[in-house]
Order: C-alpha cells, then structure tokens, then sequence
C-alpha cells in the first residue's frame, strides 16, 4: 500500500532535483554575461579593441552561434563535462559581445529593466511550472513569431527605422513571456519522465541544455525590454 506515495515521492524528489539544477546552471551563466559585460563595457581599451574591429566582433559572434548549435545538435554525444564548459564559454562570449548596452543605455536604466525582466520572466516561469494547460500550440505559434521577429530585424538592418524596431521589441516581449513558459512546462515533463537510475551525466546534459533554453528566453526578453525602457547615454 506504501510503494505508490513512495514512487510518487521519490518522482518529485527527482523532478525538483532536476528543476533546481536547470535554474542554478542559468543562474551561473546570466551571473557569468552579467560579470564580463559590465567589466568590458567599462573598459575603454577592450571595447575599442572588440568594437572597432568588425573582424574580432564577428569572430565573437560566429563563435558564440557555433557553441550553441553544437550543443543544441550534439548533446547526446556530449559528456557532461564539455557540454558545461561549452555552455559557461557561450555565457563568457555572450557577455563580451553584450557589453554594449553599457555604452548605449545608462546604468539605472539596466538595472531598472533587470529587475522588470527577472520579475516577468518569474512570472512566466511560474505560469509554465504550475499551469495544467497544454502549451505546444502556443510555443508553436511564439516560435513562428521569432522567425518572424528575425526576418523583421534583418530586414530594418538596412530600412533603419526606430518605428518599425519598436514595434520588433514590443512583439519580441510577448514571444519571449511566452516561450518562457512554455520552455519551463516542457522542462517540467522532461524532468518527469526521467527514469529512476539515469546516468547522472545524462541529467547533467538535461539541466544544461534546459539551462541554455532559459538563458536564451531570458536574454532576449531582457533585450526587448531595454529598447523600450533603457534611457540612452
């Protein structure tokens, strides 16, 4: 009579251990971005250095997207190990090349939106955690939003427009809030239908790449919201 409450017990202990994980892991790259950027972006010889040199940025660029379709495409041939290292290089690349906000936008301005964004992106994950609503017809339609969102920006690469990039942000919000929950309710099954005795190092690479989704949904949404927030210098 005790073996059901018992397994059930033992599934939850896993799921919040897996869950935990995921959000540690995403902690310890946002703190990573977060450190890199505002050292560089207070650097006048390192900004000068990436900044002026169009082939050291894009270097950096190139670098980061290749870090991310590696691990996105080859995880499961991943020990656990490199995927992390891979995922702590992408969060140390990502803060060099988003150090720019800290010669754009004013530091009240940052800090202002960091909280906005962290308190939206809670609330989202919250959503996506507890929810009892199936969300892939919604992730389904935020991720063709992003497409869209791409194309849009690519396009206003060369229309220049301030209109038509405010109106990117404000519809890059609502695709961010929504594919936040919807990457936390999927992480939330995954985490359920781990089986009990999994390799450790296989959860690992779960967390990480759960970790990597998140950061990503968090970065962008931070994005959004200081284009339409952030005070420029």
């Amino acid at each position: 009579m005790e073996t059901v409450p018992l397994q059930k017990t033992q599934t939850q202990v896993v799921v919040n251990s897996f869950i935990r994980s995921v959000y540690n892991w995403m902690a310890v790259g946002l703190a990573l971005t977060g450190i890199v950027a505002f050292y560089v972006g207070h650097s006048e010889s390192i900004t000068r250095m990436i900044f002026g040199n169009r082939i050291i940025f894009f270097a950096l660029i190139i670098g980061e997207l290749v870090l991310v379709f590696t691990l996105s495409a080859r995880i499961s041939k991943l020990n656990a190990s490199t995927a992390t290292g891979m995922f702590l290089l992408y969060s140390f690349l990502n803060g060099i090349t988003l150090s720019f906000i800290f010669l754009v936008y004013t530091s009240s301005s940052i800090v202002s939106t960091f909280f906005i964004c962290s308190m939206t992106f809670v609330a989202s994950s919250i959503y996506g955690m507890v929810t009892n609503k199936d969300l892939t017809s919604m992730g389904n339609f935020m991720a063709m939003g992003l497409i869209g969102i791409i194309i849009a920006t690519v396009v206003n690469i060369f229309l220049k427009s301030s209109g038509m990039s405010m109106i990117i942000s404000y519809v890059g919000v609502i695709v961010f809030v929504g594919l936040t929950a919807y990457d936390t309710q999927k992480l939330k099954a995954m985490a359920v239908s781990i089986p009990a005795g999994m390799d450790t190092g296989a959860v690992r690479k779960g967390a990480i790449m759960g970790a990597l989704t998140l950061y990503l949904d968090f970065i962008n949404l931070f994005l959004m919201l200081l284009r339409i927030l952030g005070d420029r210098d």
